[in-house]
């Protein structure tokens, strides 16, 4: 049984327990809170999960690392010390940060090779996405990994190809909020209205399928030339192609659709 040391036991440390746990890893907690075990009891019945006495004990032996601390620069800089003083050199050392990039985290540090960011969306235990976000010494062995063990616990992982502050679906979502309260605030639609508005439109639409793909069929068979190449190298063009994204895309529609329908 592959172990994961979990450090910090806070609501995303938890939901990152409880993905592993479910899918047959054995899983240590670190953190100093002194109702670590009593939570663990109320929480993991019958799951693989157990209260490490100190971070060493965590780590000792652990196939992977996945750290949930504050965003403390200082601190993870010393929690990372000794995650590459205590780990072995083929371990990945993830941080769940959602805003430091991480050349910051690895900075100084012998393991920065194996040093990259798993962001989750909150909650992990719903939510699919995770950005895999490496540093400029993050190795590729490493980011492949992850990759790996992400994909192998349920999660729907995405590899940025170089590290940006607050990665990319945080820095989606500041953008799109943003024009949502600056047409509230301006009188142009209630927050109720551009809420159901979302939901019957571009929510729907950005569930099943993604905005570059959505532009792209909004071309109709010859697909959207003059957006930008890359999305016809993704997606591809003609009247047969064409069908085939629309069909998936309607049926998707139409299963969360009648998802949220049954939900009430």
């Amino acid at each position: 049984m592959q172990k994961v040391a979990i450090v910090g036991a806070g609501v995303i440390g938890l939901s990152w327990a409880r993905l592993f746990a479910e899918k047959g890893w054995s899983v240590e907690i670190s953190d100093p809170r002194p109702d670590l075990q009593k939570i663990i009891d109320e929480s993991f019945g019958g799951l693989p999960v157990r209260a490490a006495a100190t971070l060493e004990a965590a780590l000792d032996g652990a196939d992977f690392v996945q750290e949930a601390g504050p965003e403390r620069l200082d601190l993870k800089h010393e929690l990372y010390a000794t995650f590459a003083a205590r780990t072995r050199p083929d371990v990945v050392l993830a941080s769940s940060t959602s805003s430091l990039v991480p050349s910051a985290i690895s900075e100084g540090n012998p393991a920065a090779d194996r040093i990259l960011v798993g962001h989750p969306f909150n909650p992990p235990q719903l939510i699919p996405l995770v950005e895999v976000v490496p540093g400029p010494a993050t190795e590729q062995w490493a980011v492949d990994r992850a990759t790996e063990v992400y994909a192998e616990i349920g999660k729907q992982p995405i590899t940025l190809q170089k590290e940006i502050p607050a990665f990319v679906g945080n820095r989606l979502q500041k953008v799109f909020l943003d024009e949502c309260v600056y047409l509230v605030q301006q009188g142009v639609v209630s927050a109720g209205d551009l809420d159901e508005l979302v939901k019957a439109s571009l929510g729907l639409r950005w569930a099943t399928v993604g905005p570059f793909e959505s532009n792209h069929l909004g071309g109709g068979p010859g697909g959207m030339r003059h957006l930008v190449e890359h999305v016809e190298a993704a997606y591809g063009t003609g009247p047969e192609n064409y069908e085939r994204l629309a069909a998936r895309r309607d049926a998707r529609t139409r299963a969360v659709s009648h998802a949220l329908a049954d939900e009430g």
